[in-house]
């Protein structure tokens, strides 16, 4: 089934794959593409977005994309920098902002009888992030809405079905964000709201048919939502030619290792388990630096799957359950200048002495839409529920070196913070919640005896894709009871901290 598709082009801004989840929550189909290397088969694609930057479009290093088949020809919406681009070098122009216009605006006009804004009141709320401000709209470009602070919020090109905002409507804070797209994607380019989980599974099964055929493939579980749906639909695909591995990195949650390999039975998955913690915490010995232990992990766990493959005869294949936001994190969106923040085990290919090639069927879901397509295949909502858990485990949520000391005690405190969220119903109310072994004793008292023992960090955020977060306000009972257990129970621990820091500007995990 051929589905409409939206071009997204990054200009390299942090929240350029949020525009593609909220176009995702439409149902329409969209696809991030650097705005350097735009598809030669523009022809399959409905309409095109521009993303915002952290580059101006005055400076000698401005971005330039060629929109030459694009505006006039599709519709056109350009968000911020796409805004100021337009206006700029259209015949408008753009100067900087008296004060850098940074979080929350109200729309205080909003052009009437106009589609775009259909269903949206003046006073919504909109957000903003930008340095430089569209002074001038461009030739033939209708004033649509504008702020308190910001005259030229929003305009249309005149005689084309372009166009362009100073605010983010891909943000949650946007409140009629997802509305605004709608209008533009639906009411104006008339794209039809199709793709669906159940539309996904289909043609990604048919596609892994197509490219595995009667290949052997061996996939890397880690008990995880991604790993799982992953595995399901590999199993849809190829049934027993996929070989499940699951391996004990020592890095897990506590009593992980056996409760995990329970959870597969009955669902049909050929799974094997393989304990090799202790390869890993010897590799892991000494390292500090948080990106070196990334590679450790990576390097080791390519090097335990390579000889668990070497085992299976004639295996081709290696799966993976990565999906959207490890990519972006790892590396800018499909080659674009987006920053990188930091790199995770599963992206970036294999070792050339590991000859298998590397199927990972998720890559384009954020994790809200995994869960959807694993509902879709009826896997179990308790484990569709799961919190999310890194990929190198407890190994960076231990601040500095790792021994099996701080990884004994870090298993203590994190079983006993999420078994308590699960005792007062908080589980299900968290998007992601763990413990944080840190780097420095605290002076303590116990019983008439003074103590010089660790300090753990607790968090717990609630988000929708892991773009961005906020802490969850825990009720203080909950902390209290939470602190005293910790410290009662886990023998190192005198001291118990609760984070309250959002992303961004923290990240969810410290490390």
């Amino acid at each position: 089934m051929l589905h409409d598709k939206v071009l997204i082009l990054d200009f390299g801004s942090q929240y350029t794959q949020l525009i593609a989840r909220r176009v995702r929550e439409l149902n329409i189909y969209c696809e991030i593409h650097p705005y350097n290397k735009i598809p030669t088969n523009l022809d399959e694609f409905n309409a095109v977005i521009l993303s915002g930057s952290p580059q101006s479009v005055r400076g000698d290093d401005a971005l330039h994309p060629d929109l030459s088949k694009i505006r006039g020809f599709k519709p056109l919406l350009a968000v911020c920098y796409g805004a100021q681009y337009l206006a700029h070098f259209s015949g408008g122009s753009v100067s900087p902002s008296n004060t850098r216009e940074y979080g929350r605006a109200n729309l205080t006009y909003i052009k009437e009888n106009e589609t775009f804004f259909n269903g949206v009141n003046s006073g919504s709320q909109v957000w903003m992030s930008h340095s430089d401000t569209v002074k001038e709209l461009p030739t033939n470009g209708v004033l649509l809405a504008s702020t308190a602070d910001v005259t030229n919020a929003a305009y249309k090109i005149e005689g084309e079905t372009t166009f362009a905002i100073q605010f983010h409507p891909e943000v949650y804070h946007s409140i009629d964000g997802k509305l605004i797209l709608k209008n533009f994607l639906v009411s104006i380019s008339s794209l039809n709201q199709d793709w669906t989980p159940d539309s996904f599974v289909d043609e990604t099964v048919a596609d892994l048919k197509s490219k595995l055929k009667n290949d052997k493939v061996v996939l890397g579980l880690s008990g995880g939502v991604d790993s799982t749906v992953a595995a399901i639909l590999l199993h849809k695909a190829i049934g027993k030619n996929l070989y499940c591995i699951f391996v004990n990195n020592g890095l897990l949650r506590k009593d992980e290792f056996s409760s995990v390999l329970t959870q597969y039975e009955g669902m049909g998955l050929n799974v094997k388990g393989v304990d090799a913690s202790e390869r890993f915490l010897e590799a892991l010995a000494g390292i500090e630096d948080p990106e070196l232990k990334r590679k450790v992990i990576g390097r080791v766990f390519i090097e335990v799957f390579d000889d668990e493959a070497q085992m299976i005869q004639d295996v081709k294949w290696l799966a993976q359950g990565t999906i959207y936001p490890d990519v972006i994190e790892s590396v800018s969106a499909t080659g674009g200048p987006s920053a990188t923040i930091k790199s995770h085990h599963n992206v970036g290919g294999l070792p050339d002495f590991m000859k298998l090639k590397v199927v990972e069927p998720l890559k384009s879901l954020f994790k809200d839409e995994v869960r959807r397509v694993g509902a879709s295949m009826a896997i179990d909502s308790k484990l569709l529920g799961r919190h999310p858990f890194p990929g190198p485990g407890l190994a960076i949520r231990i601040l500095g070196d790792i021994t099996f000391e701080k990884v004994r005690i870090l298993q203590e405190v994190d079983a006993v913070f999420i078994n308590g969220l699960r005792e007062w119903g908080l589980y299900d109310k968290v998007w992601q919640a763990g413990a944080i072994l840190l780097p420095v004793n605290s002076v303590g008292v116990m019983g008439d005896e003074r103590t010089y023992e660790k300090c753990v960090a607790l968090r717990a955020v609630e988000s929708t894709d892991g773009m961005t977060a906020d802490w969850v306000n825990l009720p203080y009972e909950f902390l209290q009871k939470t602190s005293n257990d910790i410290i009662n129970k886990v023998k190192g621990v005198n001291r118990v901290v609760y984070d309250i820091s959002s992303k961004p500007p923290a990240t969810i995990e410290w490390e």
